[in-house]
């Protein structure tokens, strides 16, 4: 039985390329993803690392990101359907961070900041969590930069070739102050 699509559908290519380059993971890395979606992300994340956890507080993200898992043969993804902030409460520490979902951003960033040894990667479609994350993480001291990523693809066209963009994507990177 086919799954339901979620909202946003899986991370684009070249955003993910971007962001994991941002990461920057070594295969001792343990990795968190907040708003997991679609698993994507974590799929590729755990193919780099030891461990990744993925949450999302959506069931149906949850077991589509489980699918995809057991589709790339991953066997290295902890996943829990929970909000993050609840989630964050514990005592664990993760060598990097990337979020795809921004609810609670502001709560999330300031514990998320402590729980972090090195990266932390936040991919924002929207200029107002652009503004929250830039602003949150320069006001804890661990902001490090932003790049824009638009992507545009070729497309056929009446026997040549248009191009054809894809919305634009913030990939804000930011710094651990660690366990």
């Amino acid at each position: 039985m086919p799954q339901p699509k979620l909202a946003g559908g899986p991370t684009q290519d070249e955003i993910l390329a971007v962001s994991l380059f941002k990461l920057d993971l070594r295969d001792t890395d343990t990795v968190l993803e907040i708003g997991c979606g679609t698993g994507k992300v974590s799929v590729a994340a755990a193919r780099a690392a030891r461990r990744v956890t993925a949450i999302d507080r959506r069931p149906e993200a949850i077991a589509i990101a489980k699918d995809t898992a057991g589709e790339a043969g991953v066997h290295n993804i902890d996943f829990f359907c929970t909000e993050a902030l609840g989630f964050l409460e514990d005592g664990d520490c993760w060598d990097c961070a990337l979020l795809g979902g921004t609810k609670q951003l502001g709560e999330i960033l300031p514990i998320l900041a402590k729980k972090v040894r090195r990266t932390i990667v936040i991919n924002a479609v929207l200029i107002s969590t652009l503004n929250q994350a830039v602003t949150t993480m320069q006001r804890l001291g661990i902001f490090e930069g932003v790049v824009h990523v638009q992507v545009t693809r070729s497309h056929n066209l009446a026997g040549s070739i248009m191009f054809k963009p894809i919305d634009p994507v913030y990939v804000i990177v930011g710094r651990g102050t660690a366990c």
